[in-house]
């Protein structure tokens, strides 16, 4: 019984961390994925799934460590290994987790994904659209059109950046549509330089529905958000600091964090967490409570407070959690 607990266990932390991978390498993508987001959904469930028997598993294994000595069948959960009857009552039976080289490997393999996951929540939180008129004008068939500025912009104000350097501009404007209606409002036009009459600018706007007005962000890929799509690096200024912070994030929590948690501790403490009940039930309920935070911007759902700042606070959260359950 104890040897297939050990099993499950392994079984089920390989399983987390295919899907885990396989979920942020959805998320991350290398096309535009539609809402909903079902890849990374089902795979991010699949991780979160898998967290529930090892959980399990691994609280019956310290019930039976306790219960009895490891030297009759049991299982040490200090050295996370099977014990043998055979021979001397205590001997342990050498296997891979006698080998400091696969403890230390498989806690840095851990430790990439976390760094990856924590990216790219990141990215894909700095990325994706969160304008509520782009999603109006999505459901009206909106599409991208050239057009022509016709009088004085109104209300034109210009954007600073944390030097008070001019960025762009924010002006309401009118448009005269190529192909289209000759007078199209524009509130919330985002420029880089100063608009003037005649200025020609990309708008997304609905044929259907002129009345919606229309959307202009110079700093957005629009014929991207045109087709009801979102990727983590976007052609655009903000994919570019999406995929800067995505790097950062995996530099510093794979290379840096990941090294110095994996290599600092010494074996048997690192071999001791992995097989800790309240370790792994701490990582447990962690990643369950991030996918249920995520669900429903994967699904495009409105989403609560709380979700949102779980969902937002996520990428740090995940580094502390994993810092915190890894022994010194």
């Amino acid at each position: 019984m104890a040897s297939v607990l050990v099993w499950l266990v392994r079984m089920c932390g390989l399983v987390g961390w295919g899907a885990g991978a396989v979920a942020c390498a959805w998320l991350l993508g290398v096309a535009p994925t539609s809402h909903p987001w079902n890849g990374p959904l089902v795979w991010g469930g699949v991780a979160a799934g898998s967290t529930a028997p090892r959980v399990v598993a691994l609280w019956a294994l310290r019930l039976m460590d306790e219960a009895g000595p490891p030297g009759l069948g049991g299982v040490s959960l200090k050295k996370g290994v099977r014990q043998s009857g055979v021979g001397k009552t205590g001997a342990r039976r050498p296997g891979f987790d006698d080998c400091a080289l696969w403890v230390k490997g498989r806690t840095a393999v851990v430790w990439l994904l976390v760094a990856v996951a924590s990216g790219a929540m990141f990215a894909c939180l700095m990325s994706m659209p969160s304008d509520g008129r782009i999603e109006k004008l999505r459901d009206a068939g909106a599409g991208v059109s050239t057009a022509r500025v016709v009088g004085k912009p109104l209300r034109t104000r210009a954007e600073l950046d944390d030097e008070d350097q001019v960025q762009g501009y924010a002006s309401r404007l009118v448009l005269a549509v190529d192909g289209g209606p000759g007078h199209l409002l524009v509130k919330g036009a985002y420029t880089y330089d100063e608009p003037r009459d005649g200025t020609r600018v990309q708008v997304l706007w609905s044929p259907s529905e002129p009345g919606l007005g229309g959307y202009v962000n110079e700093a957005k890929d629009l014929p991207t958000l045109a087709a009801g799509r979102w990727k983590a690096f976007p052609d655009d200024e903000s994919g570019r600091a999406a995929l800067h912070a995505f790097v950062l994030l995996a530099v510093v929590g794979g290379v840096v964090m990941g090294s110095v948690f994996s290599l600092a501790p010494d074996t048997d403490s690192l071999r001791e967490r992995a097989w800790s009940a309240w370790a792994q039930t701490v990582r447990g309920l962690f990643v369950v409570g991030l996918y249920l935070a995520w669900r429903p911007i994967l699904l495009g759902q409105e989403a609560t407070v709380v979700s949102y700042v779980f969902a937002g606070g996520g990428f740090v959260l995940i580094l502390l959690v994993y810092a915190g359950t890894t022994a010194f």
